[in-house]
This record gives C-alpha cells, structure tokens and sequence, in this order.
C-alpha cells in the first residue's frame, strides 16, 4: 500500500482550480478529494527513485473555503491519524475582498521536538500556531518564499550525521548535501515538521531559490564558477540542486495550463523514471541558463507578482555583467507592462534587495567596477577576493541592472493608469527593513515604490552584521560610499533612497493586506511562549497607500 512521505502542499490556486503536490512511498493514484464535491487525480512520476504527484484539483467555487483530504489509491492518507491540526482547506480567491500576503526567507529547519533552538522560535511555526488555534480568522491568502528553502551548504548535526552514514565527510562536500537523495534529506527535515506540514497543506504558497539552496553565493562572478568547476564535486551537487528545486518547489509555482504546456513535465510524466529526462534539462541550464526559465508571474484578481530569478539567470562575464539575460530581462519587462491598467498593486519578487543601506550598495558598485578592471589587475585580483569574502553581489554589484530596474518600476509606476503601489520584497540579509526610492530626474512615478524586505523566517544574524547594517544608513556611511563611488569611476545611480523602517532583527514575516488600491503593511516576530508553541507579535502596522 503507498503511504504518504512529504506533503500535501497546497501551492497554485485561483478561483476556480488549485494544485496540490505530494511525495509518495511508491508508485500510485494520488487524489484530493473536497468536501464540497471539487477535486482531481494524478498518477505519480518517478525522479531518482523518489514518487511525486502534483494533482490538480477542479470545481472550485470562488470566493469559497472548502476542506479536503487526500488518498493514494483510494486509501485516506491525509489528515494524518489523530491531527491535532484543523482540516487542511483551499480557499478559492474571490474577484473582490482583501489580498493578504504573507512572505519571508531563509530558513533553517526547525530543531527536533523538545530541543532547544539556537535561534529562537520559527516565525512559519508561530503562524502556524496562530492559524491552527484560529482557523476561522485572518490568514494569508498567498505565502511567498524567497529563497533559502533549504540549506544545501549548511546542514544541521542531526544531517551530519545522516551524511556520515553515506560517505566520508573529510572528502568534499564535506557536511553540505552532494546529491539528490541527500537535498530529499533537507526537504523531509524542513517540511515534515509538524506544524509546517499543516502550514503548507493549508496556505497556497510560491517560491524562489536563492544562493543557499544550492551553495553560499552562487554565481557571484566568472571566476567564482570557473573554481567551482573546476572541482569534482561541484557539478553533481549543482544539478541536483536544480532537479530538487524542479521538483519540490518549481513545479508549484506554474498554472495548470503552464505545466500543460511545459515539455520537461510532459515528458518526465509519460516515463516509468523521468530522471534522465530531468537531468539532461537542468544540465542544459547549467550550460546555457537562457535555456530555461525559473522566473514567473502571478495575478491575483487586480494584484500582480512578478517573481524574478536573481540567480540562474545571470550574466557573469566582468564586460557584460548582468542580473539577467536578455531574455530574461525582456521576459521581465513584458510582464511588468503587460496590459496597462490591469493591475492597482504590483509585486516584484526578488531574493536579493534592490535597495541596500547606501554604504553597502556603494561599496558592491565599487568592487565591481574594480574586478572588471576599471583600476588594473591588481586592483581587479584583490577586488575578487573581497567580493567573495564580503558577499558583494547583489543588485548593486551589477549596476546596469541596477538601473535598468528603476527605469522598468518608474514607467510601471507612471501614466493614467499607473498602480497604487509598487513593492519590490526581498529577502537574504537577515534583517528587515523598508527603503523608499525617488528619481532623480524626469516626474517620479504615480505609484507609491517601496522596498520591502523581510529575513530571516529562522536563522540569525551575528552581531558584527547588526552592527554593520545599522551603520551603513548613516550619514558617515554614505560619504564614506561616495567616495568608494569616485574610486570606482562609478555614474550617479538614477534614484536616491531613505530608510523609512528599521532595520529591525530577529525571525520575522511581513504581510501585505491589499484591498482595491489600498495597501498596509504589518511587520511581525516570532516569540517563543510556554506551552501553546511559539507566537507572533507585532512590531508594525503601517498604511502604504490609502
């Protein structure tokens, strides 16, 4: 009989159809069954020995909330024996009423039962908490994850010890994961938790990658690759990063009508085992990243996201340096611009912030024009030591991108049919934070711009960290990056920014409450309570748009 590994994760809905995915002990007949007659069936695919379903489900009613469970072969597997959880449910989005979006990154798996956290509370597990004690209540109707999933490169001991059982640790990679049974590993250890098991059953979510969930600083630079293949690790645990993420996270985030239309899927599904086929599409990607696209967009109702792979899609030759292709740029801007109008609220996702406190984007800006060689080779030699060191390579360690960036939100944000707000959420830097932008020449956008930024979920941030974001705000800081700037024969970036919130530390989520066009902001951390399990309080609540 199939038994039920991992899930269900309730990812893609709308108003009338949602997806639910799930890993199975064994091929079988994977269904979800509703209670208010909507439903679907799926027969499982085979990657790596490993069974998986992503069921669609029909018959939706918008606007509704409906309970489901889930059988394998006609068994009940879902809810779980016992649950103390309320029934797993699919809200169907209706056309009006309040958006609420949820989002975060970073993530470590939560400890074992009982064990002492050295991080401190989950805030995933503190929404979970406040959910399952009030299921009735708000809730959020979107939860987005931008990045660092998983920890492929830092594992926990209970992992360690897993991996030492397979292979010798004192050879590379070491502790961090090598293959693709290992990444399953770090999925079962982060989503079969208890309380974000139910979480993820129960609230729609939507994902992106960042550096970790592969390895801490993926394609910093052209030399930076050139290393890492040159090793004999490197490739293996690369492209089982990607067919993990394919499978766990990717396939979630597509519409019903685009895994229809999406060959890999296709043919992976028609196969007994559809490991090759994956293995020889994320190969492809490895080699020629426009090959394949990670990025994606979403409108719910009069909100659109646009998530954007900041990662894979790079350009990382020092003469043409680029957060993304030209594809991908193109692919970016089309959807931005598609259908002015159409949308009061637009959502750019993006791992990594657009907006950094001034002397930390100075100082990427900097580093980059001296590893092209804006200062010699000598300069360029020691500058690709300090990006590799310091983490240097975010959106302002490609400023072109940079620009080009604020040019597509000004123009999204301008005209007669201008949105009331544009947000670009981010992740990455273990702090939160809010940066407002303004332009510095022409009329500044109708839409009111915001960088909102929102990390870690769980993870931590030492103090010298603290201490150098709190200080890369001041105005000390900022001459100290101007003069980087000169160095660096760096343009004037075509916006100005202020800090308008924090930076403020700790586990934390934001959410977004959207209601025709206007917009708040609530900003909540995860504290730990006796008991009941961990809650969440709040430290702010804003209006962004009236």
């Amino acid at each position: 009989m199939a038994g039920l590994r991992l899930g269900p994760l309730l990812r893609y809905t709308d108003g009338s159809s949602a997806t639910v995915w799930v890993e199975t002990s064994r091929p079988c007949t994977a269904e979800v069954r509703c209670a208010d007659g909507a439903g679907g069936t799926a027969r499982t695919f085979q990657i790596a020995g490993h069974h998986y379903a992503l069921v669609p489900v029909t018959g939706l009613t918008a606007g509704t909330t409906t309970a489901y469970e889930v059988l394998l072969d006609d068994t009940r597997v879902w809810p779980l024996p016992g649950s103390p959880f309320p029934p797993s449910a699919i809200h169907a989005p209706g056309p009006d009423g309040a958006l609420h979006v949820a989002f975060g990154s970073c993530r470590w798996a939560s400890p074992p039962a009982g064990g002492d956290d050295p991080v401190g509370p989950d805030a995933l597990d503190a929404l979970a908490t406040r959910l399952a004690a009030d299921p009735e209540g708000e809730r959020p109707h979107v939860l987005l994850l931008l990045g660092d999933q998983v920890y492929a490169d830092e594992t926990s001991d209970a992992t360690q010890r897993w991996l030492a059982a397979r292979r010798d640790l004192k050879e590379p990679p070491g502790s961090g994961v090598a293959d693709y049974e290992e990444y399953t590993h770090l999925y079962y250890e982060s989503w079969l938790d208890p309380r974000i098991r139910w979480l993820l059953s129960t609230v729609p979510s939507f994902m992106i990658f960042d550096d970790h969930d592969v390895i801490d600083d993926w394609n910093t630079s052209a030399a930076w690759l050139a290393d890492m293949r040159a090793t004999g690790w490197w490739r293996e645990r690369l492209l089982s990063g990607l067919m993990s993420y394919w499978v766990h996270q990717h396939l979630g985030n597509l519409s019903p009508a685009e895994l229809a239309a999406d060959p890999v899927y296709e043919q992976v599904r028609s196969l007994p085992d559809g490991t090759d086929v994956l293995r020889t599409f994320t190969a492809r990607a490895d080699a020629d990243p426009a090959t394949a696209r990670w990025s994606y967009r979403r409108d719910f109702g009069r909100v659109r996201l646009v998530m954007v792979d900041s990662r894979a899609a790079r350009v990382l030759d020092e003469g043409e340096r680029s957060m993304l292709d030209p594809g991908e740029e193109k692919w970016l801007r089309e959807q931005v611009l598609d259908s002015p109008g159409a949308y009061d609220h637009l959502l750019i996702g993006t791992s990594l912030p657009w907006l950094l406190p001034h002397l930390v984007h100075d100082a990427e800006g900097w580093n980059a024009a001296l590893c092209r060689g804006e200062r010699g080779s000598r300069w360029a030699r020691l500058s690709e030591q300090v990006r590799r060191a310091a983490d240097l390579e975010h959106w302002s360690a490609f400023p072109e991108s940079f620009a080009r960036l604020a040019e597509l939100i000004a123009e999204a944000g301008s005209g007669a049919d201008a949105p009331a707000t544009v947000c670009v959420l981010s992740g990455d830097v273990h702090h939160a934070y809010i940066a407002e932008p303004s332009w510095r020449s022409g009329p500044s956008p109708a839409a009111r711009v915001v960088q909102l930024v929102c990390s870690p979920v769980h993870n931590s941030v030492p103090l010298s960290m603290r201490l150098a974001f709190r200080a890369g705000w001041s105005a000390a800081a900022r001459g100290f990056g101007r003069l980087l700037a000169r160095h660096g024969r760096l343009s004037r970036p075509p916006v100005g920014w202020r800090k308008t919130g924090g930076p403020w530390f700790g586990n934390q989520l934001m959410t977004l409450t959207l209601r025709g066009r206007s917009a708040r902001l609530r900003l909540e951390h995860a504290k730990p309570r006796q008991g009941t399990g961990p809650r969440l309080t709040t430290l702010l609540d804003s209006e962004l748009a009236p």
